[in-house]
């Protein structure tokens, strides 16, 4: 943990008391700036992010974006069935 001398006056970081205080202020600063720090005591405890960055971090939605674009495709348009072009041949000297 990071020790802070002066906490309350750095952009980003709250003491505990005043992110109780203000806490609706906290969440939207979440999410017009970024993740904001709690501190307690002058030390980092708690970092606070929004809901979508914590997502991506846990990894919860992983692959379900793919999943969803791949969904939304209209595949009637699309022709699934394989084809094989011909081999190239070359010419060789034996």
């Amino acid at each position: 943990m990071t020790r802070l001398s002066h906490t309350p006056a750095l952009p980003g970081y709250w003491r505990l008391q005043d992110a109780k205080a203000r806490f609706s202020e906290l969440v939207r600063r979440v999410r017009s700036e970024g993740p904001q720090h709690v501190t307690v005591h002058g030390r980092d405890e708690v970092v606070v992010v929004a809901a979508e960055a914590f997502h991506k971090l846990t990894g919860e939605t992983c692959g379900q974006t793919l999943i969803d674009a791949l969904r939304s495709v209209p595949t009637e348009d699309i022709d699934l069935t394989p084809t094989r072009a011909p081999m190239p041949v070359r010419e060789v000297e034996l």
